[in-house]
């Protein structure tokens, strides 16, 4: 056995080394419970937590004919429509102005993503304050002469006062991700742009654009996973009311898993949540990228 032969199994040994570690935490916290989950998802629960009953696809069965499931799958799109659009084109056009040569452009950044190292928890339990009935907000709609809103009391606004605090907490996180990007656009293409008569907003269509669908397609599949498995802004603000008009699937599943103990229900509903992200993922990865997958 030559020296190059030993060198390579040594060096792919320590390649595998410096993995495991990784692969350990994976299979712990990811592989095992995800096919926990699963596994759970054919036994019932409801009676027994300890001595469950095999029903197969009856959990599954269940769940899709429940109008209080398919509720909280429609109030998770309605969520994932108000706040996707917007973390998806709101953040762009902020990171195109940052990166503009502007003033004070280093306190612009640090103001705007400020919002993303606050705790979540907190940032809603800011918010429920605003919201309250005798809160900030309806303070300021009585001093213009409006009625006051009921923001996390009427179901007809709730779930867009909880969308505005995923909006708030997340414009600065997809602005940086774009401003990132937008550094390694050359400068060359933008003058021979200006060259050729485009504008600064033709401009932006023509170059800046093809330049950031990579990101815009990352940005438009992070946002939409995190708005399907929105939970703690529900948690904190409404606790899925009223009249269930904010509960989510998330919500849904720890509802069923952690008062209730009905685990089979809960994981069948993850495992449809997972099914759902997977198909959103697929989706967006096609729809911006098409290109790259044609066969």
């Amino acid at each position: 056995m030559d020296w190059s032969f030993k060198k390579n199994i040594l060096n792919n040994l320590c390649a595998f080394l410096f993995l495991l570690p990784a692969l350990v935490i994976l299979v712990i916290f990811f592989f095992i419970p995800f096919f926990q989950t699963i596994y759970l998802s054919f036994f019932d629960y409801s009676n027994d937590i300890y001595n469950a009953n095999f029903v197969g696809l009856g959990n599954y069965i269940e769940l899709i004919r429940s109008p209080i499931f398919i509720k909280t799958i429609l109030n998770t799109f309605y969520f994932l429509i108000l706040c996707v659009p917007f973390l998806v084109v709101f953040p762009l056009f902020l990171a195109i102005l940052i990166n503009q040569k502007i003033a004070c452009k280093t306190m612009y950044k640090v103001l705007i993503y400020l919002p993303v190292i606050i705790s979540i928890v907190v940032v809603a339990i800011a918010f429920k304050w605003l919201y309250a009935p005798m809160g900030l907000l309806n303070f300021f709609l009585e001093k213009l002469h409006f009625a006051p809103l009921g923001w996390l009391s009427d179901p007809k606004v709730s779930m867009i006062s909880v969308a505005l605090v995923t909006i708030f907490k997340g414009v600065g996180y997809y602005m940086m991700i774009y401003l990132s990007a937008l550094m390694n656009v050359p400068n060359d293409l933008y003058e021979a742009a200006e060259v050729d008569g485009a504008t600064g907003f033709k401009k932006h269509m023509l170059v800046t654009i093809p330049h950031l669908m990579p990101m815009i397609a990352l940005v438009s599949t992070i946002s939409s996973i995190s708005a399907l498995k929105v939970f703690v802004e529900i948690y904190v603000m409404t606790r899925g009311g009223p009249l269930d008009s904010t509960k989510t699937i998330v919500y849904y599943i720890y509802e069923r898993a952690f008062e209730n103990l009905d685990l089979g229900i809960a994981s069948a509903g993850a495992v449809i949540l997972l099914a759902i992200v997977m198909v959103f993922s697929i989706l967006n990865i096609f729809v911006f990228e098409r290109d790259k997958y044609k066969i």
